[in-house]
């Protein structure tokens, strides 16, 4: 009997023995943290020109830094970085498709050239950059939970401009808002002069003096020039701007009989549409949030955090 429950205890022992192994491995396995989903959910943005793939939040730190004066308060910064991310990943589809770093799409500055602009500023301009990209990380604007195209521009000719106003599209989301405060920006006001022959090199047609008499603008509801006619002929603000590489399309035309030279004043620095930038450096100004700054000039929008790994 005594050597039977001998028996029984050394196979009980030698079992057990032979478990412990797989029970202290099995108990590794799940104390183990789960593994990490961050990179492969990363959205990474294609920037024509740049040889990799950039991170979608490093994209938009050179994209802040390039669009928008580092001098800025933070708020407007973090609301630049906001506008910026949407934009990005509407252009994008989300990564899909390339983006060009220009001024038609989003200006791009790298590293390199980030430290090439600064100079010894570099490390508290980047630190203040990366400060506003941080805290907004992953913060975008939604209508009816789709995302937004976040036109923005740098100084408005005191009103931003519609959608409708640009490009005859009503989008609810981009109408036109009072921003006084713009005429603040060194951007409000400019004028350009051209020899009446430089001025003609420019043209279809040939002017005569006597034309800019003769010549109508004619204003929409922002205070632009929706269209301009001369006798027959007829160009849009926006192809006037784009042939005469106007700040904006407030302008006016004028001749000096005295010195021969055609005179162009405008107001405002870009299309106008969406958030002015200058604007929102005076809204930040007066203590406003980066938030109130976007509902302000996005009307009923939402900002929220997208979640890459549904995309």
């Amino acid at each position: 009997m005594k050597k039977w429950i001998m028996s029984i205890g050394v196979i009980c022992l030698i079992g057990a023995l032979y478990m412990l192994p797989v029970a202290f491995s099995e108990r590794k396995m799940d104390d183990s943290p789960p593994p990490s989903t961050e990179q492969a959910c990363e959205i990474l943005i294609e920037v024509e020109g740049q040889k990799e793939k950039i991170p979608l939040e490093t994209y938009i730190t050179g994209v802040v830094a390039a669009e928008m004066p580092v001098s800025f308060k933070k708020e407007a910064l973090k609301a630049q970085a906001i506008a910026a991310r949407t934009y990005a990943l509407k252009t994008t589809n989300y990564g899909k498709k390339a983006i060009a770093p220009t001024v038609a799409r989003q200006v791009f500055y790298d590293k390199d050239q980030r430290k090439a602009n600064w100079t010894s500023n570099f490390p508290g301009n980047e630190k203040k950059i990366v400060e506003a990209i941080t805290e907004t990380k992953g913060q975008v604007l939604l209508y009816n939970n789709e995302l937004i195209t976040a036109m923005f521009h740098s100084t408005s000719n005191g009103k931003t401009e519609s959608a409708y106003g640009y490009s005859g599209n009503d989008i609810p989301y981009l109408q036109s808002v009072a921003s006084i405060s713009d005429q603040s920006s060194p951007k409000f006001t400019s004028m350009e002069e051209w020899t009446l022959a430089e001025w003609n090199a420019l043209w279809p047609i040939k002017w005569q003096a006597v034309d800019f008499s003769r010549l109508q603008l004619f204003l929409n509801d922002s205070g632009r020039v929706e269209r301009m006619q001369l006798g027959n002929n007829v160009w849009t603000g926006r192809e006037v701007r784009s042939l005469l590489q106007l700040p904006s399309t407030d302008f006016n035309i004028s001749f000096d009989k005295s010195t021969g030279k055609v005179g162009v004043t405008t107001q405002g620095y870009g299309h106008g549409v969406g958030m002015s930038q200058y604007g929102a450096e005076a809204m930040a100004s007066d203590g406003k949030t980066a938030a109130e700054i976007l509902h302000y000039y996005y009307q009923q929008i939402e900002i929220k955090t997208i979640d890459a790994c549904l995309k």
